[in-house]
């Protein structure tokens, strides 16, 4: 049987949708999307300087936004190779491992899926680099997996401190490095283990009638922000779904061809995709902090979870996940972040508006639409800043421009 691709296939059943559409830029604001990672990687590592690195009696911490900057960096430099992006990452990563592979700050009895997040960049430095100090940390946040508390059905707990509950945060944290690592090390039975979790907070947190999904669940329906009868919390928060749609984009990088779980992660990815572009802010091409209410007071178009679903569309359609009628909805969004939320400072660095600045549930917060959007609105959070890098790398492969940043590779001034 002859398999034909995704792009040969919507040619042929809607050739008149091909052949009518405008042509692809090249470039937004004068520049490329991969110059436009590199100028956000240089700018956040000229004003991080290091103090994201553990020093004793310092404030750094392990922490998941580093990890996923750092990780970022790292596959931008799988592009565009920067030796400053290497040290960078050994700086705010690697300062926190001893060489035993213990982790300054870090209590597996806290069972915080949130920690398992920086373990992706441990990974990637361990590759680059064979340190096996990096291996050995590795394998301490893959032992906390074994014993992290679950529900009845085996879905892992946010927290200790969230008992019962599933968040979509955590399908991010955890299951691209549960996934990485069950390639790295050849344990294979870890990929169902991964389907699990990925699966149990589908079924629990996805919302037909808005086909969007729940910021959480509680398995109890104890928690003041769960519904009585299915235990969801109530609203749509962008960025927690922009975690689950990176989580379901990243896996697939680790799952194995003929995994039987396979089809199914790449249709929820194609579920989850469908459900927020209808919800696009059609002016800008963003999305809400509150995905589906536009327009309410209040509400705003919240860069962390419109760059978090431009990279994972972007990828999706990269992979061949997702078909290429979703890459008008990923380039007028790509568009609609640097011509709206991206500002260009006086020192010519760059930086990312609009982002919220943390957002959860429990311990007052009450999951209400007054809630998600009462949180501070800043710049350059790490979790807005990480998610435009990689977009701007996948949005570069997706317009088939080459992988090269031209006369903007560097141009920021180091802290280092």
């Amino acid at each position: 049987m002859i398999r034909l691709s995704v792009v040969v296939v919507a040619a042929l059943i809607a050739p008149e949708i091909q052949a009518d559409a405008p042509p692809l830029p090249n470039s937004f604001g004068g520049e490329t999307p991969l110059q436009w990672s590199v100028r956000m990687a240089d700018s956040e590592m000229a004003r991080r300087g290091d103090s994201l690195a553990w020093k004793e009696g310092g404030k750094a911490k392990w922490d998941y936004a580093s990890g996923l900057f750092t990780l970022s960096l790292l596959k931008l430099n799988e592009r565009v190779s920067n030796p400053r992006y290497v040290r960078f990452a050994e700086s705010a990563i690697g300062s926190f491992i001893s060489p035993d592979g213990k982790i300054q700050g870090y209590q597996v009895e806290d069972y915080s899926l949130d920690n398992i997040n920086p373990g992706k960049t441990v990974l990637a430095l361990w590759q680059i680099t064979k340190d096996e100090r990096y291996k050995k940390a590795a394998a301490l946040l893959r032992q906390q997996l074994d014993v992290q508390p679950r529900t009845s059905e085996g879905g892992y707990w946010h927290k200790q401190r969230y008992p019962y509950q599933m968040w979509l945060d955590g399908l991010y944290m955890a299951a691209p490095f549960y996934a990485e690592y069950a390639k790295l090390f050849d344990e294979p039975a870890d990929f169902d283990q991964v389907a699990k979790q990925i699966w149990l907070v589908a079924q629990h947190t996805y919302d037909e009638k808005t086909g969007l999904f729940y910021h959480g669940w509680d398995e109890k329906k104890q928690q003041d922000w769960a519904d009585k009868t299915t235990g969801t919390s109530s609203n749509f928060w962008g960025r927690a779904i922009g975690w689950y749609a990176m989580a379901l984009a990243d896996v697939l990088d680790f799952f194995p061809s003929d995994h039987p779980a396979r089809p199914e992660i790449i249709a929820t990815l194609k579920k989850l995709s469908d459900g927020v572009m209808k919800y696009q802010d059609p002016a800008s091409g963003l999305w809400w902090q509150v995905v589906d209410q536009s327009g309410r007071k209040g509400n705003y178009l919240e860069a962390s979870a419109s760059s978090m679903f431009v990279y994972a569309m972007a990828k999706g359609v990269n992979r061949g996940y997702l078909s290429r009628d979703h890459v008008p909805a990923i380039v007028k969004s790509y568009n609609g972040i640097v011509d709206t939320l991206i500002k260009t400072n006086a020192n010519g660095s760059i930086s990312l508006t609009q982002c919220c600045s943390v957002a959860g549930l429990g311990y007052g917060r009450n999951g209400t639409f007054e809630y998600y959007i009462s949180e501070p609105i800043v710049e350059n959070d790490l979790k807005g800043v990480g998610p435009f890098i990689l977009a701007g790398i996948e949005v570069q492969e997706l317009l088939g421009l080459p992988m090269t940043a031209g006369k903007e590779q560097g141009t920021m001034p180091s802290r280092e």
